[in-house]
């Protein structure tokens, strides 16, 4: 998740994206990623179970940002918020 292109990141995991993305844009909960607006889908993965993702989620969270905005620019590389793609 991101609040601008090389803005804010945020990476986390979750067994149901679309959902969890609706509540970071609608500020359901008082958290890192509503106090800076971080409310945009940049980059996502899907594994099968969820201690692969969290694995994963560690991989990533303890990455450099420089490998981050890597990622995100490997399948998003004009930052679209790609909420509205798994949507419809």
């Amino acid at each position: 998740m991101f609040n601008r292109r090389n803005g804010t990141l945020y990476t986390g995991v979750t067994s149901d994206l679309v959902k969890r993305v609706y509540e970071h844009k609608n500020k359901v909960v008082k958290s890192f990623t509503s106090q800076y607006g971080v409310d945009k889908l940049g980059y996502y993965e899907v594994y099968e179970s969820i201690e692969t993702a969290i694995i994963r989620e560690k991989q990533i969270k303890g990455g450099s940002r420089k490998n981050k905005l890597k990622l995100i620019e490997s399948i998003n590389p004009n930052w679209e918020d790609l909420y509205y793609k798994i949507i419809g």
